[in-house]
């Protein structure tokens, strides 16, 4: 081994022993964590606590189904999950395939798929309006966050969920089996 690559694999070393006395990372009280997405050609945020993974160009195997939102399954640490378009859950058109899956926290296990990430966002939690829901789509929306690129609808995952699971003929509550 060259003295160039040994300095460097020391380095790499202290600095990931190093990384396990650095003190975890916590939010403040007043911040909120996205994800800014795209889907059916329009933005969105989703929270990124009701999310457990994020996955691009994951290979998803169609069904056939008469539930034009599903688009299939995929595999996540061999576990079997249902994947749904997000822009087809929010009423619209389905465009090509996206290249992004996003795995829904909790359970009954879901993945949304959409396609483009924007990024990764930390925001006051003042820039966050809350909504019913009411009188939004398909009631898969909870208010609006406030970005530098635009407001953008928050997607809400646990509705969104159950939006999916409705679609598919099923009356599933969160945490049950």
């Amino acid at each position: 081994m060259t003295d160039r690559i040994r300095s460097r694999v020391e380095r790499l070393r202290a600095d990931f022993d190093h990384s396990f006395s650095v003190p975890l990372r916590t939010l403040d009280d007043d911040s909120v964590e996205l994800l800014a997405v795209g889907a059916g050609g329009r933005p969105y945020a989703m929270r990124l606590s009701q999310t457990s993974g994020l996955y691009p160009d994951r290979p998803v195997t169609p069904l056939p189904t008469s539930v034009p939102a599903l688009r299939g399954l995929a595999g996540f640490a061999n576990v079997v999950v249902p994947v749904y378009d997000l822009a087809a859950l929010l009423g619209h058109p389905i465009a090509d395939e996206p290249r992004w899956l996003v795995l829904a926290a909790g359970t009954p296990p879901l993945a949304l798929a959409f396609h483009q990430l924007d990024n990764h966002v930390r925001v006051p939690a003042a820039d966050v309006v809350a909504g019913s829901g009411a009188a939004e789509p398909r009631g898969c929306l909870r208010g609006m966050v406030r970005l530098p690129g635009g407001d953008r609808p928050l997607v809400d995952v646990p509705a969104t969920r159950a939006l999916a699971h409705r679609m598919a003929g099923h009356d599933h509550t969160e945490g049950t089996t």
